[in-house]
């Protein structure tokens, strides 16, 4: 059987990670008030003080592993000679994947019979978690990594993800709007829905005026297109009176769905902000 790996890019919530018996957790870093952290899927996160933080003027910063780190990570099961099966987010999000790239061709050259096959979601937070969830399952049920991929490969193109920030300025920050064309959204109350492509990109799908009705268009969004066999993830950067709204909406339109309630991590809560609202489901 394969040794299962997964990061805490893909947010699933530590107790679910721990229901299904998943150790292998990389960490990815962020820095704030110049300390450095390395995210634990929540089991030692504050969100509020996190986003408090943040609320105050402090800037969070998000960064990449290094060789070194993936090689600690993943050299203990090449040297055994065991299979691993990394179920990762989107390559299209950071270049963290260099960094592991070169380790494992390293760690291949020291250990040629080595087998390591990573399977990228093209998702990032739960819509990856979502996906991971799903793998998890498989694998504690004995499936082979042929047998569990194959299974994503259909997968990962049913895993939506929607959300949409209450301020600006944090899409400004991270270069996906211009100054310009923040200040004016500002100005006009405009806020933008950001969903995932198929190729693991952030896109722009609409623009609503006012908050209320983007919050409406992320319960219809679901309403419409969710399949509720599959849970539905209901995350927020410290808003839990819109999550509150948006969970009753849901549940009164989709009675049998199962939803999640979490926050939003503090990697993905740098680039989105305090106040984001986002759902993820299968679709």
């Amino acid at each position: 059987m394969s040794v299962f790996f997964i990061d805490t890019n893909c947010e699933l919530w530590w107790e679910r990670a721990k229901e299904l018996n998943i150790t292998n957790i990389i960490r990815m870093p962020y820095t704030i008030c110049d300390k450095e952290y390395f995210y634990d899927l929540g089991e030692n996160y504050d969100p509020k003080e996190f986003f408090n933080l943040v609320r105050k003027g402090n800037t969070p910063i998000t960064s990449c592993l290094n060789e070194e780190n993936y090689r600690e990570y993943f050299e203990p099961f090449f040297k055994k000679g065991e299979e691993i099966l990394y179920v990762s987010f989107s390559s299209q999000m950071s270049a963290t994947f260099e960094s592991m790239d070169k380790a494992v061709a390293k760690l291949k050259e020291k250990y040629p019979d080595a087998r390591f096959t990573r399977f990228d979601t093209k998702a990032i937070s739960l819509a990856a978690g979502l996906a991971v969830y799903e793998a998890a399952k498989l694998h504690n049920a004995g499936k082979s990594v042929e047998e569990i991929t194959k299974f994503l490969d259909t997968f990962i193109y049913k895993t939506q993800m929607v959300f949409t920030p209450e301020s600006l300025k944090y899409l400004k920050r991270g270069g996906r709007l211009s100054a310009a064309q923040a200040n004016i959204g500002t100005l006009l109350q405009i806020k933008p829905i950001i969903k995932l492509n198929n190729e693991g990109k952030l896109f722009n799908a609409a623009k609503i005026n006012g908050r209320k009705k983007a919050l409406n268009y992320l319960v219809n969004d679901v309403i419409e297109n969710a399949d509720d066999k599959y849970p539905i993830a209901i995350l927020n950067a410290d808003s839990p009176e819109d999550s509150d709204m948006v969970e009753q909406k849901i549940r009164q339109a989709l009675p049998n769905a199962e939803i999640w309630l979490q926050p939003v991590g503090p990697v993905i809560g740098t680039h989105c902000g305090p106040g984001t609202i986002g759902i993820c489901y299968v679709g």
